[in-house]
C-alpha cells in the first residue's frame, strides 16, 4: 500500500465492516459483487487512486468483513443502514458510489434511502431488482435452496459452480491465472456470510425499486458490457426512467466489465465524474 492508504475494521450497526482506503481526491466508495471482496474490486481502485479517494468495502458476509449469526444483519435495509454509518466513521459526508451486481443494487438502495450522501452513482451489471412479486418469490425460493447447499456442502463445489455460470462466461478470456485467483478468492469467503447475503440481500429478497428511479435526481451511470445482453436490457430501461440517467456500453465485456476491460471502465468512470461532464448531464435534463 501506499503512504496513502489505510486498512481498518470499523463497527457500525453492530457489525464490524473491513474498508481499505487508498489515493488522493474526491471520495469513491466501491462496493463488490456476491462472492466478491475488496480484493474483486482492487482492478477499479488501482486505475482511479490517482485522482480520488477510493475506499473499498468487503460487504457483511464477505471478505474480511463480519458473518454475524443474526439473520436480520444481512437485510437490504440493515446493509444501507450499515453503509450509511460507514460513511459517518470514514466522515464523508457525500460520497460518490461504484456498486457491481449486488453491491450495484446496495449502492442503489443507499440512493434511494439517502440521496443526499451520494454525489453520483456508477452501476455495473446491476439492477433495480424484480418487479413481479411471483418472479420475486420463485427467486427467494431458488436462493433459499442454494444457501442451504451452501451449508450443508461447503464452498468447493458451490463456487465451480457459480463460475460456471453462462453469466460469467466471458472471463475465461482473462485467463487461467486470473481465474485461479479468483477462484481462490472466493474459496476464502464464509459459508454463513454467503448464505445470509442470498437469504437477506438476494434480487428476490431486496425491496424492488423501479418506483423509487423517477424520484432519484442525482446522475447515475449504469455501465453493462456490450455481450451481457440480459443486463444491457436493465440498464436501458433504468436509463429511461433516470431523471439524469446514462448509459455506458463497454466493448469486448459480458457481466463483470470492470474487471473484463478496467481501463474502459475507468475512463468512463474519469468522464462521468469530471465537474464538466455533470454540468452537460445537468443542461441536457433541463
Amino acid at each position: 500500500m501506499t503512504m496513502s492508504s489505510q486498512e481498518q475494521s470499523l463497527e457500525v450497526e453492530g457489525v464490524r465492516l473491513h474498508v481499505v482506503s487508498e489515493g488522493e481526491g474526491d471520495p469513491v466508495l466501491i462496493l463488490h459483487g456476491f462472492t466478491g471482496s475488496v480484493e474483486s474490486m482492487a482492478c477499479v481502485s488501482d486505475r482511479l487512486r490517482e485522482g480520488f479517494r477510493v475506499h473499498r468495502v468487503d460487504l457483511v458476509g464477505h471478505g474480511e468483513s463480519e458473518s454475524p449469526a443474526l439473520s436480520e444483519a444481512f437485510s437490504m435495509s440493515q446493509c444501507v443502514a450499515q453503509l450509511r454509518a460507514l460513511l459517518k466513521a470514514l466522515e464523508l459526508p457525500s460520497v460518490s458510489v461504484i456498486g457491481y451486481s449486488m453491491g450495484g443494487r446496495a449502492a442503489l438502495s443507499l440512493a434511494v434511502a439517502h440521496p443526499e450522501r451520494i454525489t453520483r452513482l456508477v452501476l455495473v451489471g446491476a439492477s433495480p431488482g424484480l418487479a413481479d412479486s411471483e418472479q420475486r418469490a420463485a427467486r427467494r425460493k431458488a436462493d433459499e435452496e442454494l444457501a442451504e447447499r451452501i451449508l450443508r456442502d461447503g464452498l468447493e463445489d458451490f463456487v465451480d459452480q457459480w463460475m460456471a455460470n453462462p453469466l460469467f462466461a466471458s472471463q475465461a478470456r482473462l485467463g487461467e491465472a486470473v481465474l485461479a485467483r479468483a477462484r481462490a478468492e472466493r474459496l476464502r469467503g464464509s459459508p454463513v456470510g454467503l448464505a445470509g447475503s442470498l437469504r437477506g440481500m438476494g434480487t428476490g429478497a431486496m425491496p424492488p425499486l423501479h418506483d423509487e428511479l423517477a424520484r432519484l435526481s442525482l446522475p447515475v451511470l449504469c455501465v453493462v458490457g456490450e455481450e451481457d445482453t440480459k443486463f444491457r436490457a436493465i440498464a436501458e430501461s433504468m436509463v429511461q426512467t433516470l431523471p439524469l440517467g446514462e448509459l455506458k456500453l463497454i466493448p469486448g465485456a459480458g457481466h463483470a466489465a470492470h474487471l473484463e476491460e478496467p481501463e474502459a471502465f475507468a475512463q468512463a468512470f474519469a468522464s462521468f465524474a469530471s465537474p464538466s461532464a455533470t454540468s452537460s448531464q445537468n443542461e441536457e435534463k433541463i
